[in-house]
């Protein structure tokens, strides 16, 4: 009796306390559910407590990538940018700067870079870059880019677009190259070396840093193309300058630039240009491309200050090739540290940047006794290495937040070897490459050839 008592007010208990259990459970998640059981079929009953495991919660589904119409639109805009900085900017910008006699041949290495990167890119370019790889390079499920539909993403902008966009960044990269050899490589030679370059120097470089590889791996920060566009072509323009030898007549004959007048513009349409190369690189159109575009056009107006200033100090007048010079300066120097810093910490940037690179343009270049014609090593790669390290000491947690480096020694040491790296890998593979084309075709025009002009020589015309 005591037995089927107990029975009877543990189920009054279970029926009347239903209501509150329902309650809390609605607040409180249920670690073990118990069932009652009783049975009367013997002359006293008897009750059995069974434990039963909790139905297992479902977990939500993670958001799908989705579409952006406004990033993708304003990722169309800076790949047109970035391609205008390219064709027709450092081709007027180096064109004014060479003899009269090599104005076409100089412009020929941009325009021609444009051909020729583009279809290395979509062919196998790419997919060394940012394919599915190692540490050092990517794979070859991109060939062609195999794979690649209208539907696929890239973050919140279709894959297609950032193949592209990525591609007229290989095509400056090949560009600025062309301003270390000008007025005396040959054309055949050039075309031979930038081919095999974009894919055995640019796009492992790239992967290491974007694609997935070891540098980006290990927090290298480059927002832009610091190391793999700047560093990386001053370094091999530098190269093929020892390779080539100095042009004919140098310090004893008048190398002075031929009209300035297309340098200015080719300046001024790689500032606009910028706005694509680093604003675009946030890859939205949102709050980091905005904040890119100022610290992008706030270094540029400093280094532009800066390098004016020291150049009416050493040479007594403030020049209009030193001012555009300083320019492009600022917009290396920020390139690596555009969506990672404030605005603060790019006008210092463009500060030092400008007086830096006024320096690797004369000090430093006399101190390496190459002829680097065009100074593609004294503003990119000595702007490139400055903005890389500087990155590491201005990026701010106010732009990064919770991505913001924590140590600084720490991230200081991770930059500096993204920059040794950059410049190891470029400086060999560019010298073998050369090497190779030098024994097969030769890379220096004849001395004939040379003091004819290359407009005349390797492309049969010339500016009247």
């Amino acid at each position: 009796m005591k037995k089927m008592l107990l029975a009877l007010g543990l189920s009054s208990a279970l029926l009347g306390g239903t209501a509150a259990w329902a309650e809390e459970a609605a607040s409180t998640p249920a670690t073990e559910t118990t069932t009652v059981v009783t049975t009367t079929d013997t002359p006293v009953a008897e009750t059995t407590v069974v434990a039963v495991e909790p139905a297992p919660v479902a977990e939500a589904p993670k958001a799908e990538p989705k579409l952006d119409t406004g990033d993708t639109a304003w990722i169309l805009i800076s790949t047109g940018l970035v391609l205008l900085m390219t064709i027709p900017g450092l081709a007027l910008f180096y064109g004014g700067m060479v003899r009269k006699k090599n104005v076409l041949g100089t412009m020929a290495h941009s325009f021609v870079a444009a051909a020729i990167v583009s279809l290395v890119w979509v062919i196998i370019g790419y997919t060394l870059a940012f394919g599915s790889g190692n540490a050092f390079v990517g794979g070859l499920d991109k060939f062609m880019l195999s794979g690649i539909t209208t539907e696929a993403l890239s973050g919140t902008i279709p894959e297609i677009l950032f193949v592209i966009f990525q591609m007229t960044f290989a095509i400056i990269t090949v560009a600025i190259i062309s301003g270390s050899v000008a007025e005396r490589m040959k054309f055949s030679a050039f075309v031979a070396f930038i081919t095999v370059w974009v894919i055995v120097v640019y796009a492992p470089i790239t992967h290491w840093v974007w694609g997935g590889g070891w540098l980006g791996s290990d927090g290298a920060l480059d927002f832009a193309g610091g190391t793999v566009v700047h560093i990386n072509s001053g370094v091999a323009g530098l190269v093929a300058a020892y390779m080539l030898g100095k042009r004919i007549g140098l310090g004893k004959e008048s190398m002075a630039p031929h009209n300035l007048t297309l340098t200015v513009i080719g300046a001024s349409l790689l500032w606009v240009g910028w706005f694509g190369f680093n604003g675009g690189s946030a890859l939205g159109a949102n709050g980091a491309a905005g904040y890119a575009l100022v610290t992008t056009q706030v270094a540029a107006a400093a280094a532009t200050i800066s390098w004016l200033i020291v150049e009416k100090i050493v040479r007594g007048k403030a020049s209009v090739l030193g001012g555009a010079s300083g320019a492009v300066a600022g917009l290396v120097v920020i390139t690596p540290a555009a969506g990672f810093v404030t605005v603060g910490g790019a006008l210092v940037m463009g500060l030092i940047g400008g007086v830096v690179c006024f320096w690797g343009i004369s000090g430093l270049k006399r101190i390496l006794k190459a002829d680097d014609s065009l100074d593609a090593f004294g503003l990119h790669a000595v702007g490139g290495i400055v903005g890389a390290i500087l990155t590491a000491v201005f990026a701010s947690s106010f732009i990064m937040g919770d991505k913001a480096p924590t140590d600084m020694v720490h991230q200081l040491w991770i930059q500096v070897e993204g920059v040794l790296a950059t410049i190891a890998y470029s400086a060999v593979l560019t010298f073998i490459i050369l090497k190779v084309i030098d024994l097969i075709i030769g890379i220096r025009v004849s001395a004939d050839d040379e003091r004819m002009g290359l407009d005349l020589s390797q492309h049969g015309e010339r500016v009247e």
